[in-house]
């Protein structure tokens, strides 16, 4: 027979409940920013606390890349053989 133990001393199991991954969620949020060219958008999930960008699509890169006057679609790679 294997006992399970808790680390917390209440009875539980050492993953988080519910109610502690709902909070855990709660602390980002969403921010939809419109981006340079027309139609484009930038989406970024912000740590409500800390007011850090955990991530952003397209990355800072790309977004840079599509911003330049002289891109086109696809300019990106060279897919000739």
């Amino acid at each position: 027979m294997v006992a399970a133990t808790s680390s917390s001393g209440s009875g539980g199991f050492a993953d988080p409940g519910p109610s502690e991954e709902a909070e855990r969620l709660a602390r980002y949020r969403l921010v939809i920013e419109e981006g340079a060219a027309k139609g484009a958008f930038v989406y970024k999930i912000l740590d409500r606390e800390t007011g850090e960008v955990v991530r952003q699509l397209p990355r800072d890169e790309v977004a840079r890349i599509g911003d330049r006057s002289n891109y086109a679609a696809g300019a990106v790679i060279d897919t000739r053989a």
